[in-house]
């Protein structure tokens, strides 16, 4: 047995990447072809004000970051469609709304300690089992809610118009989408961090879009893309000693760059 599967939280941690692996680019797919990515970084931040609203108040982190980010997702989305600013702008606002009130929160609670470096950057070895199973429900969430409406989010994803004249209610399923991105962000902090996730979200999705002929093509190669990603960097960073989340979004990275003399050309 390798020496990696002798340890119960490495084991923990190879669990909560595979789900995680599964999770975060199959929403990152429909975020990216939206041109939509910077809502994952934007919830993330959001997230962190959460993390550091438990802290300071003593409820769980993963149940501040989620009801906030949720809080979070809601007011992106209705300022979004206002049609008062352009999607980006609102983006922005909540962004930097979300950082500036988690070092406001961070500092009243006594400021950084080992559980806010923790949810900033991840830490493998804090992952529990209790952690593992808000994972496997928030995820089957996520991805049971996408299999159920997978035809209109295609179709919002790729003429979002057309499937407003055929009777898709568009801003319903974009407000579910964005809270959809924010329950996704709340499960891979554990692994990868806040300040990381956006990035497993969006990378391995973007690295399936310069490979696939299809839709379903894109998904399936964005799912293996982040779960390799996720493996290698795990993998990395038990024998080497550094961050896994840091490590998992660089084996992300040079796979997107690998990728580039397959692209295929029009």
């Amino acid at each position: 047995m390798p020496e990696i599967f002798q340890y119960g939280f490495m084991v923990r941690a190879l669990a909560a990447g595979l789900m995680i692996g599964t999770i975060a680019p199959t929403i990152g797919v429909f975020l990216v072809l939206r041109r939509l990515s910077l809502i994952a970084d934007t919830l993330a931040h959001v997230a962190l004000a959460g993390v550091a609203l438990a802290l300071l108040t003593g409820i769980h982190p993963v149940a501040g970051a989620l009801g906030v980010a949720l809080l979070g997702a809601v007011g992106v989305e209705r300022l979004r469609v206002s049609g008062r600013l352009y999607g980006d702008a609102a983006l922005a606002i909540f962004l930097s709304g979300g950082l500036a009130l988690a070092v406001v929160l961070i500092g009243l609670s006594g400021g950084f300690s080992v559980d806010v470096f923790s949810y900033l950057f991840g830490s493998i070895t804090v992952v529990q089992p209790r952690d593992l199973w808000v994972i496997l429900v928030l995820g089957m969430v996520v991805l049971g809610t996408v299999a159920l409406l997978y035809k209109e989010l295609f179709a919002i994803t790729f003429d979002e118009e057309a499937a407003r004249v055929q009777g898709v209610p568009v801003d319903n399923l974009n407000l579910l989408v964005t809270v959809l991105v924010a329950t996704t962000v709340v499960v891979a902090m554990r692994v990868v961090g806040v300040l990381l996730t956006s990035a497993l979200v969006v990378i391995p999705a973007a690295t399936s879009l310069r490979l696939a002929r299809n839709f379903r093509g894109a998904l399936l190669i964005a799912v293996l893309a982040a779960l390799t990603s996720v493996v290698a960097g795990i993998v990395l960073s038990f024998y080497l000693n550094i961050a896994a989340g840091g490590a998992i979004v660089a084996c992300a990275i040079l796979l997107f760059a690998a990728s580039a003399p397959l692209v295929r050309r029009p």
